[in-house]
């Protein structure tokens, strides 16, 4: 029987963050951990399964994860070392990165019956991981709703055709997929993003969401419904965690609505467009919140309502 919690499987680690100023500090970091942070600010219990050290930094991380409630999966802490990501931004407050990533999974991984699973990112390309993932996706489809974020990464990818190695498969088991405009630009060149959406949305997604930045957002169904919300206009303090607060506010979004679950895949693929209008304007709200401070801070239930 599933249980009324999420599970997000990925990697957490430390940002290093060099700014146009001069300045430059360290904080704990990846997509996935965001994610889940997004979750547990919003009220759902979040399980994080990870891959860190029982090192300084290591205890860092779990000094964050606890401070938003979320609970790391046990035997997450046993890597050699914690990674890290060193990002630079731009004058926008867009971020560039280079990596120090041991990525796998606990040997032994204990049974959550998850509700919603999510993962993406480095997790689901980066081996010796990244086939477990897959696997673990795939163990969960009978009863999880799965989302997934490519949040595509050129440093550790190759190219794209080496990288649709890993996200191909991905989006085939997926229920959810989310990816920013910037990303289809990297893995499908001069193709209009609605096509490669709707595209995706043949192989196997109820749900493809095109996040567009200061743009909004765009989705489109298997069902063949489009919706596209614009985004609240706020002053940018950087963008580092945006789309990983989205994701959140997206998954925790379809909760509300009743449309997570195993059980629920055929209504998810059904779901009209004003459902999902209301869904992705509060994912926009959320994301707008996160950019107009710095690092990756999403907001709480409390900020939203």
């Amino acid at each position: 029987m599933t249980t009324q919690r999420a599970l997000v499987v990925g990697e957490s680690l430390i940002d290093v963050v060099h700014r146009r100023d001069g300045r430059t500090g360290s904080h704990p970091g990846g997509s996935p951990m965001n994610v889940a942070i997004g979750l547990a600010r919003l009220d759902r219990e979040a399980h994080l399964l990870t891959w860190f050290a029982d090192d300084d930094a290591g205890a860092d991380l779990r000094t964050h994860l606890a401070g938003s409630g979320v609970h790391v999966v046990a035997g997450s802490d046993g890597a050699e070392r914690t990674s890290r990501a060193i990002a630079t931004l731009d004058e926008h407050g867009a971020a560039s990165y280079e990596f120090d990533i041991d990525w796998r999974l606990p040997e032994r991984v204990p049974a959550l019956d998850p509700l919603v699973v999510h993962t993406g990112s480095i997790a689901a390309v980066l081996e010796p991981g990244a086939s477990s993932v897959l696997e673990l996706v795939r163990a969960h489809r009978g009863t999880a709703t799965i989302t997934y974020d490519p949040n595509m990464r050129p440093a550790l990818m190759g190219t794209p055709a080496e990288a649709a190695e890993h996200v191909e498969p991905m989006l085939d088991a997926a229920d959810v997929v989310k990816v920013s405009d910037e990303d289809l630009a990297w893995y499908a060149p001069g193709e209009p993003v609605t096509e490669v959406a709707a595209r995706w949305a043949t192989r196997g997604p109820a749900v493809v969401v095109v996040t567009l930045g200061g743009d909004g957002a765009i989705a489109v169904t298997s069902g063949g419904v489009r919706v596209e919300v614009a985004a609240p206009r706020v002053e940018v303090a950087d963008t580092v965690g945006a789309g990983d607060s989205f994701m959140g506010g997206l998954v925790d979004g379809l909760w509300s609505a009743g449309l997570l679950g195993a059980q629920r895949r055929e209504t998810l693929r059904a779901v009209d467009a004003e459902t999902l209008t209301a869904v992705l304007t509060r994912c926009a709200r959320i994301a707008a919140i996160t950019v107009s401070r710095p690092g990756a801070d999403p907001p709480t239930s409390a900020e939203l309502d």
